[in-house]
């Protein structure tokens, strides 16, 4: 089996009762590192500290795999020019770093009877976003409005 030190370097194949041996001589343990490699990987090293090493390379890859999340951004078929332009760089900004979007057009009152209407006003809002972007679907219609789904190509 390959054994390797403390500090990872290889010292090189030994039988195992050897290995044992090295390690209690060092007073520490002798872990199974890789037991599928052809030998396999041995390492001379406190389970206590292995352990530790092992969780914080673990915590490390979690927070290297960040989900891309559901962002949302809300408008309303009367919102004013600046408003969307505002709503507009906000799902830019989202859709630049990955995540995915659902744009909810809100409708109050009367304005549901008007439901052409509301999908002629988010088609144009979708249109202005500047990033090339794939829906995930047609508008669907949400209780209150509608909502749809974008993301980047």
């Amino acid at each position: 089996m390959r054994v390797l030190g403390e500090d990872g370097k290889n010292l090189g194949t030994f039988p195992i009762e050897e290995a044992l041996k090295m390690a209690m001589e060092k007073g520490i343990d002798l872990i199974e590192v890789s037991p599928k490699a052809k030998p396999p990987v041995t390492k001379i090293i406190s389970f206590d500290k292995f352990r530790y090493q092992k969780t914080k390379e673990l915590k490390k890859e979690q927070n290297e795999q960040k989900t891309k999340e559901l962002k949302h951004v809300r408008i309303t078929p009367r919102m004013g020019e600046h408003d969307l332009e505002v709503k507009l760089k906000q799902a830019h900004s989202f859709l630049e770093k990955g995540h995915r979007v659902e744009i909810n057009l809100f409708l109050k009152g009367r304005e549901k009877a008007h439901q052409a209407w509301g999908l002629k006003k988010l088609d144009e809002f979708i249109k202005k976003v500047e990033t090339p972007i794939q829906k995930s679907g047609p508008p669907k219609f949400m209780g209150r409005g509608f909502a749809i789904q974008i993301f980047s190509k």
